[in-house]
């Protein structure tokens, strides 16, 4: 299995620290509103990738975290009058849903960086205490870039240029720096902000430190992948590298991914340009399983445009898979039982050769393009050899195959029945039970089954009302 390593600029054979399990690390979210589109294109490439290394026989701790402190996340609640914890809290609910709707499986660990703050205080700590880091008179604590000679090594940027374009900047709190490249480790708090204390001041973490702890708390010093969009490979990843390497003394990564980025009509997406999609408002019009066989149609390195005609034809390419999906479900309940004929036998030894080719192509540096184009042949072939004359057997051999490998793209081929408003109710009825009861487990989780199936419930003084999403 090859996998294209930003570090090293080409294709490496796949080789995990440990045999048989993979540890990886997507960042995610910054949750402040509804995802958009371009939040969408990493959640379901880094989840098929899994899917495929699972698929192959590894054992995934798969972590992708959300990052529950932010300046965008405190803008919105200030805006709307209530708690930066409130915004998170809403806002990763919404983004769990639209996870599911994609088809994106819950990681194993999804940390939140406010639950994580003493590691980082840990982690700043000991890098001050190797000359890494340093405080500021503030209470601002500023990692010393200087002091590791292999910054630059992931975005391949050189120290000097870097110096150069900074010297026209005047960020504030510059005067406080050893060197204007010097990142923020941990801020002081301001009027309103959330804050904790450190033995510096009374502050925050900043956004690098975040995923260096969370990824080592949960996956160890040494990491075998670490994705993300190729936005994040400077700073954020570079800077997580210098973290995690100068305190603990090991290389952070093996491999480092990256999906390139999404446009919208040939246009970077903007909301000034009035091109700006949420993942929501795309799913009011098409069911987000089209959404994500349009992302898998490109390879996750190739730029991605997208437009209503390439999301119809994504509409309808899939529709050809769910046709054939149907017409073979048909046949293996309605064919001639008893065991393959002689010449079925033999086509479906040559539906090995799909399988075999759609590894091929995920082995290729997880080509989903490729491996879609296999499942499209694979369709032809049992439109042309499933007739009405097929036993069961040999109907039910290739809707295996064709299920095997589009759960591997995450593609659904039986779409499930939505909730009738009866269910809606009768479930509903069970959740406030169970809260009279004070079982509130189990009130979560009718809470959270109804919003898997779209329902958002509201609760108020005129009782509980619901909406679908």
């Amino acid at each position: 299995m090859k996998v294209y390593n930003t570090l090293s600029g080409r294709k490496e054979t796949f080789e995990p620290i440990e045999e048989n399990k993979v540890r990886m690390y997507v960042c995610g979210p910054t949750v402040y509103n509804l995802i958009h589109i371009g939040n969408a294109r990493p959640m379901i490439v880094f989840d098929t990738v899994r899917r495929y290394l699972e698929y192959r026989g590894y054992e995934v701790n798969y972590v992708s975290n959300f990052t529950d402190v932010d300046d965008k996340i405190i803008a919105k609640a200030l805006e709307e009058g209530v708690s930066a914890e409130e915004i998170s809290k809403r806002y990763m609910l919404e983004c769990k849903k639209d996870m599911a709707d994609m088809n994106v499986r819950p990681a194993v660990t999804h940390p939140l960086a406010t639950q994580e703050i003493d590691g980082m205080i840990e982690m700043i700590s000991s890098l001050i205490e190797k000359e890494f880091a340093y405080p500021a008179a503030d209470g601002t604590v500023y990692f010393r870039v200087r002091n590791f000679p292999e910054y630059g090594k992931l975005s391949h940027k050189n120290l000097d240029d870097l110096q150069s374009g900074f010297r026209a900047l005047q960020v504030s709190g510059e005067n406080q720096k050893e060197d204007p490249l010097d990142f923020v480790l941990w801020k002081p708090k301001k009027e309103g902000e959330p804050s904790w204390p450190s033995p510096w001041c009374d502050g925050r973490p900043g956004w690098h430190i975040e995923c260096s702890v969370m990824a080592k708390k949960y996956l160890g010093e040494e990491i075998d992948i670490h994705a993300g969009g190729e936005d994040l490979v400077f700073p954020h990843h570079e800077n997580e590298i210098a973290q995690s390497e100068c305190c603990n003394g090991k290389t952070f990564a093996r491999y480092w991914m990256h999906n390139a980025f999404l446009n919208i009509d040939n246009r970077k997406m903007s909301k000034s340009l009035g091109n700006f999609f949420t993942v929501r408002e795309v799913g009011e019009e098409y069911d987000l399983q089209v959404l994500r066989f349009f992302m898998l149609s490109a390879h996750y390195r190739s730029p991605l445009n997208f437009s209503r005609d390439l999301m119809a034809a994504a509409k309808n390419g899939l529709e050809r898979i769910r046709t054939a999906a149907e017409h073979l479900r048909q046949r293996k309940e309605q064919g001639t039982k008893g065991p393959m004929t002689q010449e079925e036998e033999t086509l479906a030894g040559q539906a090995g050769e799909f399988v075999e080719k759609f590894q091929e192509a995920m082995d290729d540096d997880f080509n989903t393009a490729d491996a879609i184009s296999v499942i499209f042949e694979l369709v032809k072939f049992a439109n042309t050899h499933v007739t009405e004359d097929s036993t069961c057997a040999f109907a039910e051999k290739l809707y295996g195959v064709l299920g095997q490998l589009s759960d591997i793209m995450g593609l659904v081929l039986e779409q499930e029945e939505e909730l009738l408003d009866e269910e809606i109710e009768e479930l509903i009825a069970l959740r406030q039970s169970a809260r009279k009861a004070k079982d509130y487990q189990k009130a979560d989780e009718i809470r959270q089954t109804l919003l898997e199936k779209g329902i958002l419930l509201e609760d108020t003084r005129e009782g509980v009302k619901w909406k679908k999403a």
